[in-house]
């Protein structure tokens, strides 16, 4: 936003920064509203429920003994049960690479974001619902909720992070990306907290513990899709900015777009070197978030509530640690900040293999360690990015972005199902994630990330 000059003139003062303070509070919201499907669905409950109806569903099992590993047919395949959470977050990434960059050029030609942003919510939101039905043997019904829900919660990320661009500065964005991944930890950890008790408390609530976790992913498409609201009502719709005009229908126009952006990309080799480093550590950030639950249920034989008590921990602590790191950018630039939360990941993942089975005090330490690197590497991800992209094609980039955004981890979720499939051991799939890290690290020490900003067009924070 531009200061007006005839409002300095006349002495009167400039109340931009104030709205956009207030839109970004307003924006953060989404960030309440969405983190509970992560923690309570995607983190907690989903993988070991989902396991456990789909070894009940199972006629075979591949190995003898001990080293049985149960499966279920789908489409002439043999998939095991315990790899059957990261298929299904795979296969959901792979159609979101075709989706997402056509739903990302439509929008960067919209001017009425808030519109989309809702839709696509509120679908979402009415499909995680479906979860509640996830019962028995029926594991399909839940393999489709969470692989519709997760495509339809990456498009409403596209449209919400393109929002960021709109409502903050270039000085502004690290802080306003940090507070939204902080009060979305708030909201994600709160509801998790309420899904503890009811949990816990289950039998003296007169719930089986299967109902019980039902509800608790149900209340989480409920939270979805009920404070959605305010960010709707709250924010500011904004017209398109410097977008290329491409002849036909608004489908030829988006793909259109979308071609002309990927043949540009060569124009702006740090972005697309930001974008690759990013695909890989931002995997293992998310096969780590997406499996937690099933690591140390599986590999440590930790229990439901002590799982669900660490996830707890996890999120109120990364609060502070999504505002530390905010702080850290302020001072040390988000792209160094990046770099360190990455060498923080590397030693979690050692960390975690490790591991002694049963113990919860070291299972609850490595889930502090994880809390304090977690908000601050991606809030920062995504501020850093938006410096990286040029004007108008906001959208489109984000959507690229999304692909590998939390929830649509492909690489590093079939590595994880493949690694345990082929070996049977959760330790040696976790293991295999510091592979991501140290690619992904590499690569992003290789960018000069003020040479990328300058050909963007964007202009240079005071810090970078």
């Amino acid at each position: 936003m531009r200061e007006d000059p005839s409002s300095m003139s006349s002495g009167i003062a400039n109340l931009e920064p104030i709205a956009r303070r207030e839109e970004q509070k307003a924006w953060s919201w989404y960030d309440w509203a969405n983190s509970a499907y992560f923690t309570t669905i995607g983190t907690v409950f989903f993988g070991p429920w989902m396991i456990h109806i789909a070894k009940a569903a199972s006629t075979n099992c591949v190995g003898q003994g001990k080293d049985c590993i149960e499966t279920v047919p789908f489409l002439g395949l043999n998939l095991a049960a315990g790899g059957l959470p990261g298929y299904i977050v795979a296969a959901a990434t792979v159609v979101s690479a075709i989706l997402l960059p056509i739903i990302g050029a439509m929008v960067d030609r919209s001017s009425a974001k808030k519109t989309w942003l809702a839709g696509f919510a509120y679908s979402g939101a009415l499909t995680a619902a479906l979860l509640f039905f996830l019962d028995g043997k029926n594991w399909q019904i839940g393999a489709f909720a969470l692989f519709a829900s997760n495509i339809l919660m990456g498009s409403s990320l596209v449209v919400y992070n393109a929002i960021l661009v709109d409502i903050s500065t270039s000085d502004e964005r690290d802080a306003a990306s940090s507070r939204g991944w902080a009060w979305g930890y708030l909201g994600g950890g709160l509801l998790l907290l309420i899904n503890l008790i009811v949990y816990t408390f289950h039998a003296k609530l007169g719930l089986s513990a299967g109902l019980a976790v039902r509800l608790c992913m149900l209340s989480a498409a409920v939270w979805w899709g009920a404070f959605t609201i305010i960010p709707v009502r709250r924010l500011r719709n904004y017209a398109p900015r410097a977008v290329e005009q491409i002849e036909g229908g608004v489908w030829e126009r988006s793909f259109g777009q979308l071609w002309r952006t990927l043949k540009d990309m060569r124009n702006y080799p740090q972005t697309l070197l930001f974008l690759i480093a990013y695909v890989f550590f931002n995997d293992g950030i998310q096969t780590v978030i997406n499996n937690a639950a099933v690591y140390g249920s599986e590999a440590l034989k930790l229990g439901q509530t002590v799982l669900t008590a660490t996830i707890l921990l996890v999120q109120f602590v990364a609060f502070g640690g999504a505002l530390f790191f905010g702080k850290l950018a302020q001072k040390r630039g988000a792209y160094d900040s990046i770099l360190y939360g990455i060498l923080g990941w590397i030693g979690i993942v050692v960390i975690a293999y490790f591991l002694p089975a049963k113990n919860v005090a070291f299972f609850l330490a490595l889930g502090v360690g994880i809390a304090v690197v977690m908000g601050g590497t991606q809030a920062l991800a995504r501020s850093f990015f938006s410096l990286l992209i040029p004007h108008g094609r906001e959208g489109e980039y984000f959507s690229l972005y999304q692909m590998f955004e939390r929830g649509t981890s492909w690489l590093g979720s079939l590595m994880f199902s493949l690694v345990y499939q082929m070996t049977g051991s959760f330790r040696y799939a976790i293991l295999g994630l510091i592979t991501f890290f140290v690619i992904g690290g590499l690569l992003l020490w290789k960018m000069d990330p003020e040479e990328g900003i300058r050909e963007a067009g964007n202009a240079l924070p005071s810090v970078v």
